[in-house]
């Protein structure tokens, strides 16, 4: 398996994670949009914590949105998971350049700047729910902690990562997402709080030839590490002819008949893929009928 998740728990069922290693799936999306190395940083790091997000879902069925709003350069990031943790995103602005962070990093927090995450849960319910927080800091893991703390209550530690080679391909991704569960002691949150703030970057460990698993055991050593399963990520689009055509048909009759008037064949184009989908007048036509 290239791409996967594990989810499991820690201390007695204290304490859950989800740890993931997602290189193939962010390079499929760099290789797609074509992006930039820090537009790749941004979106490889929302993508993976899609991917974690999705496999928190109940049912295979669910649909889970990142939406970032943003006032930065990148102008927003968009990922969608599913409950199988197949994701797909874009960014607004995927050929954003600048010099890296102080610390010779690729400065995602300036490429997003200030502006708002809002997560999307579509569970069959008549109406999605929606949790929303203002973006702390830019650098996507700190903002979905902050937002677990405040919108569902979920005391959590994000880590998300990408690591590019020298062509800017992607070298290695991934990342974790560490929840308390209620009635956790203290003192394991004091030893946790110590251990991550010591804890190597994700990219560094999987760079190092650390799995997922090897992450988690190091990082709760001697709190009784249980891995309940395993399961593949990637990004995978599911736009069809048919769903762009039901796209279409939803702008109102009116417009449709203005495009029939034209007589010229409309190009919808999938922002999540690149795909093409063609319909001429006659395609439009049908749609009246």
């Amino acid at each position: 398996m290239s791409d996967y998740i594990i989810r499991g728990t820690a201390a007695d069922h204290q304490v859950r994670f989800f740890a993931a290693t997602t290189k193939e799936t962010v390079e499929t999306a760099r290789s797609i949009h074509n992006t930039s190395p820090v537009a790749t940083a941004a979106l490889g790091r929302l993508l993976t914590a899609g991917a974690m997000i999705g496999s928190m879902s109940k049912g295979k069925n669910d649909l889970t949105t990142l939406q970032i709003k943003c006032n930065g350069p990148i102008g927003g990031l968009i990922v969608t998971s599913d409950g199988n943790a197949n994701v797909k995103g874009y960014v607004t602005n995927p050929n954003v350049l600048l010099p890296a962070n102080s610390k010779g990093k690729l400065d995602v927090a300036k490429a997003l700047d200030l502006g708002v995450l809002s997560v999307i849960k579509d569970i069959g319910l008549k109406e999605p729910y929606v949790g929303q927080t203002h973006l702390v800091s830019g650098e996507i893991a700190e903002d979905l902690t902050y937002y677990f703390a405040t919108s569902e209550q979920v005391p959590s530690s994000v880590a998300l990562g990408v690591l590019m080679e020298k062509n800017n391909t992607v070298k290695q991704a991934g990342g974790f997402i560490i929840q308390l569960m209620p009635l956790t002691e203290e003192r394991l949150i004091t030893a946790l709080e110590e251990r991550l703030d010591h804890f190597s970057s994700v990219t560094t460990l999987l760079d190092q030839g650390m799995s997922p698993e090897d992450m988690m055991q190091m990082l709760f050593e001697g709190y009784d590490v249980q891995i309940m399963d395993t399961l593949p990520t990637a990004y995978r689009c599911d736009c069809s002819r048919e769903r762009v055509s039901q796209a279409v048909m939803s702008v109102g009759r009116k417009d449709l008949e203005e495009m029939i008037a034209e007589q010229k064949p409309i190009e919808v184009n999938c922002h999540f893929c690149g795909k093409t989908y063609t319909f001429d007048t006659q395609d439009l036509r049908d749609m009246l009928h």
